[in-house]
């Protein structure tokens, strides 16, 4: 007479269950897309004030990648008369600023979270590759807390995170310098978040929110990196 086959629990080594979890987490993160690894050949400093672009839409030479983006007449804007303003929803609003290319920067910007019962979230993006793959340095009102992230495949996956007083309602500054891998975020001047990261080397530069964050910005400021 046959045996009955008896089936033994899988078991797991530890080293096994950190295996597994390392894949599942870079399956969530998501596969770089890599278009730009130089900068273009000349990248002098550049700036956005918004106040010479028409209102009631994003300003010119953009590419909106998610969300509502509109330059605005803001009465407290930094400089005067405009700010652009994302007013939408979407899991991750984002605009790309221009068809530049940088490679080692230091890119600052004004913001002021506005509203936003999820988030009250200001972020800037810098080596953008597409819509779907760039970095961030994300300052968030709510979480008081300013993060680095990876954006991949369309997937975000934390690098670092940093805690901060981010004050809604205020005019405040973010900066992002990048030198190689070696990424540093500041809010108002002081330093927050360092970490290091390989995925990308050269990209365009933008802003970014998340869910439902109305948040305004105004002068954007991109130069060579000391």
């Amino acid at each position: 007479m046959a045996q009955p086959v008896v089936k033994q629990p899988l078991r797991l080594s530890m080293p096994d269950v950190f295996v597994a979890v390392a894949l599942i987490l870079a399956s969530c993160a998501g596969t770089s897309a890599v278009t730009y690894t130089s900068p273009a050949p000349s990248t002098p400093p550049a700036s956005w004030s918004f106040d010479q672009d028409a209102t009631g839409g994003p300003p010119t030479g953009s590419e909106v990648f998610a969300g509502e983006w509109v330059v605005r007449a803001e009465g407290d804007a930094p400089s005067r008369p405009n700010a652009l303003c994302q007013v939408g929803r979407a899991e991750f609003p984002a605009i790309a600023l221009g068809p530049t290319v940088y490679g080692d920067l230091s890119i600052t910007v004004r913001f002021k979270p506005i509203s936003g019962r999820e988030d009250q979230a200001a972020g800037i993006i810098l080596r953008v590759q597409d819509k779907d793959d760039y970095y961030i340095l994300r300052a968030n009102a709510l979480e008081g807390n300013v993060n680095l992230y990876l954006y991949a495949g369309g997937r975000r996956s934390g690098i670092k995170e940093g805690s901060a007083k981010v004050a809604s309602g205020q005019w405040q500054e973010l900066r992002l310098e990048a030198t190689g891998d070696r990424l540093r975020g500041f809010l108002n001047g002081q330093p927050v978040v360092e970490a290091t990261a390989a995925s990308y080397k050269a990209g365009r530069v933008g802003l970014w929110t998340k869910a439902d964050s109305v948040t305004c910005f105004d002068d954007v400021v991109v130069k060579p990196a000391a």
